[in-house]
């Protein structure tokens, strides 16, 4: 009888093992399934980007993943953020959700804040209001609050500049930022971006020219308006106008009445352009302008730096359209390569 009883205590203990067994087996299966497959809803896309803001919560980020449909179990999800302590580690930006993504590749992606980052150029603008409506549609700062601090002269003056002269301060190139940038954070790279550029070496060369930094942008800006691409050329551009600016004579640069004008469509500046009352028109004003008239390359601003030392004091764009330009000493030979140009101008009809 007492083996009985030991055989059947002993049957008993190897039922509940292996009923244990097999619950943790099933257990551990679906703990494995929340944390470690895919629960990522894509359809056909192979990614899906999402917004997260600035001071949203854990029920923000889950109603972006429902509104977007990228939860195949949104249960599993939230256990595993709960237990991971995503739900009060929220950080905001841009992310790139992968398909096939798991639970804990999702969480973890989102609690260490690891964005997809954006790129913002200066390609194709000329103005500062075209700049920060691009930025605006990049970062999260939105456009109003960036206009806002573009035309406030007293935020400007914490980074040395004004309302006129603020162009300077950016420095063309291809930046990456992270989507939840504030206009803060936004000034303070480019303020960094521009120290970095303005090297002693380009400081001391501006001072020897008698030149302020931001005189160098501005006029670099009008000889990038000039000559856009010949590097070479830019130089014997930057050196002619210098040599205006010496003998106090206006700079008559048509890309400066374009700009006064603020129709950058325009082919052929006409005599009634040339006249137009701005402080960036240099036909009737003999100096530099009070800010840049564009976003002028590094090429342009060593162009001036490393100016040219000529005697040329007339310019005109050739017959050909090439975006070259002829160079004169003499009134007499500019009229000759002017007479040129607006032949070959009308012959092409651009009026």
């Amino acid at each position: 009888m007492a083996k009985q009883k030991k055989s059947f205590f002993k049957k008993v203990i190897i039922a509940i093992a292996l009923i244990l067994i097999i619950v943790g087996g099933i257990g551990g299966y679906f703990a494995y399934k929340t944390i470690y497959q895919s629960n990522i809803n894509l359809g056909q896309k192979k990614s899906q980007i999402i917004y997260i803001h600035t001071g949203s919560t854990f029920s923000d980020v889950m109603n972006i993943l429902s509104e977007n449909n990228i939860l195949e179990n949104p249960s599993s999800f939230e256990f595993l953020a709960e237990k991971k302590h995503y739900k009060n580690a929220i950080k905001p930006g841009k992310y790139r959700i992968l398909a096939n993504m798991s639970n804990n590749a999702l969480v973890n992606l989102l609690r260490a804040g690891i964005q997809e980052p954006v790129e913002i150029n200066f390609n194709g603008l000329h103005t500062v209001n075209e700049l920060i409506l691009r930025v605006g549609r990049r970062i999260e700062a939105d456009s109003t609050s960036l206009i806002q601090a573009i035309n406030d002269n007293g935020y400007l003056s914490k980074y040395g500049f004004n309302t006129d002269n603020v162009q300077a301060l950016f420095i063309p190139n291809t930046y990456e930022f992270y989507w939840n940038t504030s206009v803060d954070d936004f000034f303070d790279r480019m303020a960094k971006e521009y120290k970095s550029f303005w090297t002693d070496s380009r400081k001391q060369k501006a001072r020897t020219i008698g030149f302020t930094q931001s005189d160098v942008s501005i006029l670099a800006s009008i000889v990038q308006g000039e000559q856009c691409c010949d590097n070479d050329e830019k130089r014997i551009i930057a050196g002619l106008y210098i040599n205006r600016l010496k003998q106090k004579m206006p700079l008559q640069s048509d890309p400066t009445v374009i700009f006064a004008i603020g129709d950058f469509t325009i082919q052929r500046v006409s005599k009634e352009d040339k006249q137009v009352r701005s402080p960036y028109n240099t036909y009737l004003v003999s100096a530099l302008p009070p800010g840049p008239i564009g976003f002028p390359q590094a090429s342009s601003i060593d162009a001036v730096l490393d100016y040219d030392k000529n005697d040329f004091i007339y310019m005109c764009a050739k017959e050909n359209l090439s975006g070259k330009h002829y160079f004169a000493k003499t009134y007499e030979q500019h009229l000759v390569y002017a007479k040129k140009y607006h032949d070959a101008l009308n012959a092409r009809n651009i009026h």
